[in-house]
């Protein structure tokens, strides 16, 4: 994978930045270069994660950024984490994924609705990666109208009896914690944290992926599983607490979906400057010069984007629609920025030389995960009209 990296900033946008947040950034970018982009098109060809990287992630501080330092977060604002999955993601979408689910769907419903004796029991552990958790919501039936799920779990003393399952789970396979939304009796849903170990619960791991393949994916099936009660995150019920940690999710991801057009678009502006054709560089020719401008452009637009995302998350003030428009438009931004630099490759850029293709693949998924491209649509045009299409 090509290590020259010039990071794009058309629009000086560095200068809307503090010190420490770019000091986050260099520091993120180094390790992203020094760990990552060395072993990731290998892991990435025999369909393996990279789990040595879990401490290094813990280290460089990428779990759970924003986490107060009492419970072993950073106590950084949104920018920096924004910022630090923008780097993690430029590396690969499926490592990005691994810190997002841990920070944002793990530790986040921890921190907000959990108790103080679970917070002080799970997130110092998360933090620094001795314990890693996964986020149970989806289901074989339930994708986009996580409503109406169908995992349970019903009274028995002390403790509750789960009882369902949960697919296309980050993490899952070697998660220590899964954070699982499941309905009570009266069909409330609240998320349970079921720990590695508890009898009935198991993780089996899902393969053939041509997308995301250096990321762990997996279900979660829970077969009369014991869980205390104690282990019920007291603070909030109902769909709106999943909703939250997915927000938290989708803000990270829209920065993430930055971090890889800019490493497609770096790739696909050295190509051009380097592969000769017809007696001059490629770039010399205009319908790559209009490739790269419009990748230009369009990078430019989310960075913007996601800043003011950033700005308003740190405000308390980001909406849910808000959150969607962002996700949504840069996720799709660096899917046809990662075709359109595939094609100044030419054959070159569907090889493992190059990271474009892994790009291009993982953002398949990327499109796909915490909630798909057209429901964002409908979120956003639900707060539009005051009309729900779902």
């Amino acid at each position: 994978m090509n290590n020259n990296f010039t990071s794009p900033d058309f629009y000086q946008i560095d200068d809307l930045l503090s010190e420490e947040h770019k000091l986050i950034r260099e520091s993120t970018r180094q390790w992203v270069s020094k760990s990552v982009c060395p072993i990731i098109e290998d892991f990435a060809q025999k369909a393996k994660f990279p789990d040595h990287l879990i401490k290094e992630l813990g280290e460089i501080g990428a779990f759970g950024p924003y986490i107060p330092q009492k419970y072993g977060g950073a106590g950084l604002d949104q920018i920096s984490y924004g910022i630090m999955m923008q780097e993690i993601e430029r590396g690969d979408s499926g490592i990005r994924s691994t810190a997002s689910v841990q920070s944002s769907l793990v530790m986040y419903p921890i921190w907000k609705f959990g108790s103080e004796e679970q917070k002080l029991k799970f997130l110092p552990k998360l933090a620094t990666g001795e314990m890693m958790g996964c986020f149970g919501l989806t289901e074989p039936d339930h994708g986009s109208n996580p409503s109406g799920m169908i995992t349970n779990f019903k009274s028995d003393g002390d403790d509750v009896i789960l009882n369902g399952s949960k697919m296309w789970i980050s993490n899952s396979p070697f998660a220590d914690i899964a954070v699982v939304w499941a309905k009570d009796e009266n069909k409330r849903i609240h998320g349970v944290i079921v720990e590695r170990g508890m009898e009935g619960f198991t993780t089996p791991e899902t393969h053939n992926k041509w997308s995301l393949r250096a990321s762990a994916t997996g279900e979660l099936i829970f077969d009369n599983v014991r869980v205390p009660k104690k282990n019920i995150l007291p603070g909030k019920s109902g769909l709106g607490a999943p909703l939250m940690c997915l927000d938290s999710a989708r803000y990270g991801i829209s920065w993430g979906a930055i971090g890889v057009a800019m490493d497609c678009y770096n790739t696909a502006l050295n190509y051009s400057l380097e592969r000769v054709q017809f007696g001059k560089p490629i770039a010399a020719k205009q319908l790559q010069q209009k490739k790269l401008a419009e990748m230009l452009t369009e990078i430019t637009k989310a960075q913007l984007l996601s800043w003011k995302l950033g700005k308003l998350k740190n405000e308390d003030k980001a909406t849910s629609a808000q959150i969607s428009l962002a996700k949504r438009n840069n996720v799709d931004m660096a899917m046809n920025i990662a075709r359109e630099s595939r094609q100044v490759l030419g054959g070159m850029g569907i090889t493992g030389e190059y990271s474009i293709m892994r790009h291009m693949m993982n953002l398949e998924s990327v499109i796909t995960y915490e909630g798909t491209h057209d429901i964002h649509l409908l979120i956003l045009g639900h707060d539009i009209t005051g009309h729900n299409a779902f």
